[in-house]
């Protein structure tokens, strides 16, 4: 039973023994995942670009996932890449696959933002982000699973079950 900030619990008697209330401290509700808001401008041939709404998730039972989800009309459109590409797109290009990262140096305001191209059978994107924004996300997400301890939140028991199921 929670009274005030800690648990009561009543314990069974042991042979010999009185019968014992003992108080344990209530553990704080710790948070398990980031959700950040950004603003991103998808480049264009010509013009400052369109705005795109987007957000980032992290979460610590996927510790390594970034999720990315852009919300357009009447769909998002949610894309998965590692959190580690994000980091070292800060500083040099990185991903060599559908997802690159990389700083961009031409911004049209010459504030420090950082690009991502997304390819897939459908299309192409480049779109641009502050770079504080990103930080902002970072930080937030390694405070939550250190970068190198990302192992100690995985769930293998419930990871094998979905891919023996």
């Amino acid at each position: 039973m929670l009274v005030g900030n800690s648990w009561t619990r009543s314990l069974e008697p042991v042979s010999g023994h009185e019968h014992t209330e003992v108080d344990v401290p209530a553990l704080p509700h710790r948070k398990t995942e980031v959700d950040v808001d950004v603003s991103l401008r998808l480049r264009t041939t010509s013009g400052p670009g369109l705005p795109v709404p987007a957000s980032l998730h992290y979460g610590a039972d996927d510790p390594y996932a970034i999720h990315a989800v852009f919300r357009g009309g009447d769909t998002d459109v949610e894309w998965v890449f590692a959190r580690d590409l994000l980091r070292e797109g800060l500083s040099a290009p990185a991903g060599a696959g559908d997802v690159q990262v990389q700083p961009c140096s031409d911004s049209p305001d010459g504030r420090p933002r950082v690009l991502l191209r997304l390819s897939s059978p459908d299309g192409n994107a480049e779109l641009e982000a502050d770079e504080s924004d990103v930080r902002r996300f970072l930080r937030r997400a390694d405070a939550l699973v250190p970068p190198g301890r990302e192992t100690r939140h995985l769930d293998l028991d419930e990871l094998i079950a979905r891919l023996v199921s």
